[in-house]
């Protein structure tokens, strides 16, 4: 792909990743992209976890994840050290790479000589990485780290809308599921809305269950689990205002 062509494609690709669209809708995009604008034989995109654990969460091929998790068990490697400092950066060789040679060596026997990576990120958070592979040594040119870093950039905003999208989904649905279990309470116990979400919340609470897996319970049985149990929640939260569990 020349310059021009890459330019164009970049936009192209910008446009449809901040369509509406789920995670791996927006990674698969990313990976189909960017060996197209990069010519490489596999390409990997990572997230960053609590602790800095790396999981690579979308590959091309096998060994891009069992070179990736190499990462997690010897300490070291690019994703790492994306997560941490670098924007992006190329391996020229993994062979002979000082920077991180246990990995290196790693790479280097499962046939992956070359890499550039990037870091996935936003104002407010790193998300991962993008990787991309290939056999041949000194394979990428700064040019190919360019549309990495840029391509990256892209994705890393889209994921995040992505994510959060999915993540309100998650969370409007969970509040339907209340209140279906709220409005069943109410009809069957004679309680009013807040008792019922009283006793939603304090047997989750003394069960150690979330809430939205009480409210579940109750909209699949139409009755809290272990309903003996459950005339103690009625007692300190619904006493007055309804029936005693039957």
């Amino acid at each position: 792909m020349d310059a021009e062509e890459t330019r164009t494609q970049l936009a192209r690709l910008a446009l449809s990743m901040h369509e509406e669209s789920t995670v791996a809708d927006t990674i698969e995009r990313v990976l189909d992209y960017a060996r197209q604008a990069v010519d490489c034989s596999h390409a990997g995109v990572a997230f960053v976890h609590a602790g800095r654990q790396i999981e690579t969460v979308a590959a091309t091929d096998p060994v891009v994840r069992t070179l990736e998790a190499t990462q997690n068990r010897l300490k070291e490697g690019p994703d790492l050290s994306l997560t941490r400092a670098d924007r992006s950066l190329i391996v020229a060789d993994t062979a002979s790479d000082a920077r991180w040679p246990r990995w290196g060596a790693a790479a280097a026997e499962l046939g992956l000589r070359s890499m550039v990576g990037a870091r996935l990120y936003t104002s407010d958070r790193t998300i991962g990485t993008l990787n991309l592979y290939d056999s041949r040594p000194h394979h990428f040119t700064e040019s190919d780290l360019e549309v990495a870093h840029v391509l990256a950039r892209h994705a890393a905003i889209s994921l995040w809308n992505a994510q959060n999208s999915q993540n309100l989904l998650r969370a409007v649905d969970s509040r339907k599921l209340i209140g279906q279990a709220q409005g069943i309470l109410m009809e069957r116990f004679d309680l009013d809305e807040d008792a019922a979400f009283a006793v939603l919340r304090r047997y989750s609470q003394n069960h150690n269950l979330k809430l939205h897996t009480v409210a579940e319970t109750v909209v699949k049985t139409r009755r809290l689990p272990e309903e003996g149990l459950a005339a103690e929640a009625l007692r300190n939260d619904g006493a007055g205002t309804g029936r005693t569990p039957t």
